[in-house]
């Protein structure tokens, strides 16, 4: 999990940052990144994919990552940036500011997914980066432990939503609900929702 890393280390990269998100498919709420540097030669094979982890081992590795690591950025694009500029570039956006939220300034990014960061620093996208770099899986825990206590919050502001559960995603229950009562303020208006199949990708 950490090939990626060494290959940028043999490069003369010291500080280098991976970066990933969550959200991009639900139908309320922000996207969140997050972007992680740890120290040279970093291993930890409990970090993952953080859809292939239970929220109960995210949570302890959020706790993990924050201890062990060099820095740790996070960036939201909330819903009303979403439906202005679109779900890639405020993915995108999101991520930028992950990375300048660190600590420490990075000297290389690797970014999970096919596009870059519109950020003038050297860097690589990797298609499922998160399943295969120590680093870009760490910020995918952090953006999706994040994100789902940005929802929790919103859970108390609009219970109706059942928040807590669905995190924003086109559940049944959650699409049946918006039929009766329609949309609060943090449903992305731009997502059309009819026309949507349920999200099973829960990122």
């Amino acid at each position: 999990m950490n090939t990626f890393e060494k290959l940028a280390n043999g490069e003369g990269y010291r500080r280098i940052a991976g970066v990933d998100e969550a959200g991009r498919g639900p139908l309320a709420g922000p996207v969140v990144a997050a972007a992680v540097i740890f120290p040279p030669d970093y291993a930890n094979s409990a970090i993952n994919d953080s859809k292939k982890l239970s929220a109960r081992k995210r949570d302890e590795l959020y706790k993990v990552i924050a201890q062990e690591a060099v820095a740790v950025g996070v960036g939201v694009a909330d819903a009303d940036v979403i439906d202005r500029i679109n779900i890639l570039r405020a993915s995108l956006q999101a991520m930028r500011e992950a990375v300048l939220e660190l600590s420490s300034a990075p000297d290389f990014l690797l970014v999970d997914g096919l596009n870059t960061i519109p950020l003038d620093l050297p860097q690589k996208a990797i298609v499922k980066g998160d399943a295969r770099s120590v680093s870009i899986a760490a910020a995918s825990i952090v953006a999706k432990v994040s994100r789902d206590r940005i929802m929790e919050i919103y859970h108390r502001q609009f219970p109706q939503y059942n928040f807590l559960q669905n995190k924003g995603y086109g559940t049944a229950e959650h699409r049946r609900i918006l039929e009766e009562i329609g949309m609060c303020k943090i449903h992305r208006r731009s997502f059309h929702l009819k026309d949507r199949q349920t999200e099973l990708d829960w990122s």
